[in-house]
């Protein structure tokens, strides 16, 4: 099992810890992070991207002339997709890009993603998250004693007020609670810091399950 130092808030070292080695010391599997980031993108997409029919567009509906007799190609209105002005034939619609994908998938795929952080040396666990104030400066203060002043990820068991408003003004430091980790965020940070207690949870929490023995 993979065994990381713990630190406070100041970088000093206070104690140890073994974390779980089916969610931290996994194989990296890159197929399953590749899905699972593709995943979350596209849950992420607005789908708004829309057109008009000859339906919506301004436009009289009259018929332009006569359907015989003029020497002209029959036309029947101005708003017809072959006309300047005219309406989108099979053009997109408003719609969602989500779709589902399998929870033994999402669990794994998350299990790579840590234990590809531990691999790197870019995952980090700390003693408490348990800031005095709400101060912006007091979380620049921490990024910089730790070694992530660009893109973090604070994990913390439940919500932290404290920790929430100290990290909400710097463009790059995200915080979640454990139930919400997520592929996308932890390969997207440069540094992931969790609590001990954090740490342990997702050790329980994201362990493949066993297989009963007959």
């Amino acid at each position: 099992m993979p065994v990381v130092d713990v630190f406070n808030l100041s970088n000093q070292k206070v104690g140890t810890v073994e974390l779980a080695d089916a969610v931290f010391g996994a194989e990296i599997n890159e197929h399953l992070l590749y899905e699972a980031v593709r995943w979350q993108m596209a849950a992420q997409r607005s789908g708004t991207a829309a057109t008009k029919t000859r339906h919506e567009v301004a436009g009289s509906g009259k018929k332009l002339w006569r359907q015989k007799g003029t020497g002209r190609a029959r036309m029947g209105s101005i708003r017809s997709p072959l006309w300047r002005h005219g309406g989108t034939t099979h053009g997109p619609q408003p719609r969602s890009y989500e779709y589902r994908l399998n929870k033994k998938m999402v669990l794994g795929a998350l299990r790579s993603a840590l234990s590809a952080k531990v691999k790197d040396g870019a995952l980090a666990v700390v003693s408490d998250l348990s800031f005095t104030d709400h101060k912006t400066k007091t979380m620049v203060g921490v990024l910089k004693a730790l070694g992530a002043d660009r893109k973090a990820l604070f994990v913390e068991v439940g919500e932290n007020t404290n920790l929430q408003l100290s990290a909400r003004n710097l463009q790059g430091i995200k915080t979640v609670v454990t139930k919400d980790v997520n592929v996308y965020d932890v390969l997207g940070a440069q540094k992931v810091i969790l609590t001990k207690a954090a740490a342990e949870k997702l050790g329980t929490a994201l362990a493949p399950a066993q297989k009963a023995v007959a």
